[in-house]
């Protein structure tokens, strides 16, 4: 199931502009989303090899972080953990440090790896086959996706991505301006794109639903940005079965 949501970021952007120096966008969509999935939490659930339904009790946001290489700029995939209890300055600190680190070790293994698998026949599958039957590569891997098509074109827009390994990906679009109307008058507010998509196979349109509308008040209501909620230290992150 693929939702399409224009969300008001005119608050929230403001916000994040303020802050010294400027808090991520991304960091705020993440932390939006980790709170909402926290909320309506059967949203990232899955079925492990043997059909049984696993449900995450922490939220671990993956997402694209563009670092540069010797040999160009390259797409890392990193793992924000704990993204339903960290604030946004905490999550914009370390995607800071993830893109200033010349050559992460996370790249090198990536680096070599990918060409490879990506080139033999049915490899891509057979990983993601690996993944799925291994409750400690899903916790290292994420809960959630985040990505981001923003960053390619200016200007609003969304983009349906197949989904992978998650049960729930948001992609970040870009941000408009578009007049709107408010007590009979006429203002300019920023309007984000974003695509919701969840895996039908194990999310219900109920929770799904009620999951959007969660993500829609965390993001126009810009509640995370002054959330003092203490950070949290790396920790096992054990799953509960239903």
């Amino acid at each position: 199931m693929h939702g399409l949501l224009a969300l008001d970021v005119t608050d929230a952007t403001r916000l994040l502009g303020a802050h010294d120096p400027p808090q991520s966008l991304t960091a705020f969509v993440v932390a939006a989303v980790g709170r909402a999935v926290a909320s309506h939490p059967d949203v990232h659930a899955y079925r492990d090899w043997r059909g049984r339904l696993v449900i995450h009790r922490h939220v671990d946001v993956s997402t694209i972080v563009e670092i540069t290489t010797p040999q160009g700029p390259f797409p890392l995939v990193h793992t924000l953990h704990d993204a339903d209890i960290r604030d946004v300055e905490d999550l914009s600190a370390e995607l800071r440090r993830v893109k200033a680190t010349p050559f992460p070790r996370e790249a090198r293994g990536y680096q070599r790896l990918l060409p490879v698998v990506t080139r033999v026949p049915g490899a891509v599958r057979a990983l993601y086959a690996l993944l799925s039957r291994s409750v400690r590569l899903r916790q290292r891997s994420g809960t959630v996706t985040v990505t981001s098509v923003g960053m390619f074109a200016d200007g609003g827009g969304f983009a349906i991505a197949p989904l992978s390994l998650m049960s729930l990906q948001v992609v970040v679009g870009g941000i408009t301006e578009q007049p709107h109307l408010d007590s009979d008058s006429v203002g300019v507010r920023k309007l984000l794109d974003l695509t919701v998509s969840v895996d039908h196979n194990v999310v219900d349109g109920g929770p799904a639903t009620r999951f959007g509308a969660e993500l829609r008040h965390q993001i126009e209501t810009a509640e995370v940005l002054s959330d003092h909620t203490s950070r949290s230290k790396a920790r096992a992150r054990p799953l509960k079965s239903h």
